[in-house]
């Protein structure tokens, strides 16, 4: 839908500084009909990328094509993008409602299916209790999600987030995550940043990872999940303080103490399998070890 070209950006905060390279020759694709989640920690460049793919900064050098399904023109394509930026501004004195009516009259939007998206939408992102309350009353996580409902008043084909989850608790994260899965099963493609590894891993079928202005990865979730994966099983069995295992293995309870969890290798996972039930433990489960995003970008253990 959108493709990156061999895009840089240099930035050179004074005259007499040295230039700072936010971007170094980042390709990838934002594709039809998926999900994708945009990776990486603060300063590795996402933003940037999105203000450059947003027209509201020229790469230094590269090309940004868009497919012909959104556009020939500039005002055509970007008519049929939705996008909702990291810090938006709201106007304070106006209520919610009238916000949303005002964003979705500048792309022209007939006031009557707007009321209808408004009425489809708002229950959805929780916010339509507050529609017609002052936004100077909304905490941040209303902000956002009169952010998203006003980024969604014109139907664009592609919606465009940068950091949607950001400041919001773990009920709110979820709840704009179910939305951003119903929107793109609606038919909708989604690209949105975020440095959150497990809400991306949790929700996205494609990811492009930046590291320092850099490309890291870009494809399929699932491809890459599957050449990190770890050949050990991991059991988790309930904890009654009593077995004395021969089978190889490392334990530990991962903070819970009805529970423990043996890991073991595939060569081992058999042998591991009737030990326990020889011991007549109880086996709760038993599934391959998977690598998150975080363990395979940074390393990081759970």
């Amino acid at each position: 839908m959108i493709r990156l070209e061999n895009i840089n950006k240099d930035f050179k905060p004074d005259a007499f500084g040295p230039v700072f390279k936010a971007l170094k020759n980042v390709s990838f694709e934002i594709k039809e009909g998926k999900i994708t989640g945009f990776l990486g920690a603060n300063g590795a460049g996402k933003t940037t990328s999105m203000k450059i793919i947003m027209d509201f900064i020229r790469p230094s050098s590269g090309n940004i094509i868009y497919d012909v399904k959104l556009g020939k023109k500039k005002e055509e394509i970007f008519s049929k993008i939705g996008f909702l930026p990291e810090r938006p501004y709201f106007y304070p004195h106006l209520n919610g409602r009238d916000f949303v009516y005002y964003m979705a009259t500048l792309s022209g939007v007939p006031k009557l299916l707007l009321k209808e998206r408004i009425a489809y939408w708002a229950p959805r992102f929780k916010i339509d209790f507050a529609l017609d309350r002052k936004i100077k009353t909304y905490s941040k996580g209303m902000l956002q999600r009169l952010g998203f409902l006003s980024t969604l008043s014109h139907d664009p084909s592609l919606i465009i987030l940068d950091e949607p989850l950001s400041g919001l608790d773990p009920i709110g994260r979820k709840e704009m995550k179910d939305v951003i899965v119903e929107i793109h099963r609606s038919g909708k493609t989604v690209f949105f940043s975020s440095h959150i590894m497990g809400d991306v891993e949790e929700i996205c079928q494609e990811i492009v990872f930046l590291q320092s202005g850099e490309l890291q990865y870009t494809g399929s979730v699932a491809a890459l999940l599957h050449r990190n994966r770890n050949e050990n099983y991991l059991f988790c069995v309930k904890n009654n303080d009593r077995y004395d295992l021969k089978t190889p293995h490392t334990s530990s309870t991962r903070g819970r103490e009805d529970t423990i969890y043996f890991e073991v290798s595939a060569d081992d996972k058999n042998i591991m399998l009737k030990e326990l039930v020889e011991n007549r433990m109880e086996i709760i489960s038993m599934e391959p070890v998977q690598k998150t995003l975080e363990e395979i970008f940074y390393g990081a253990k759970k």
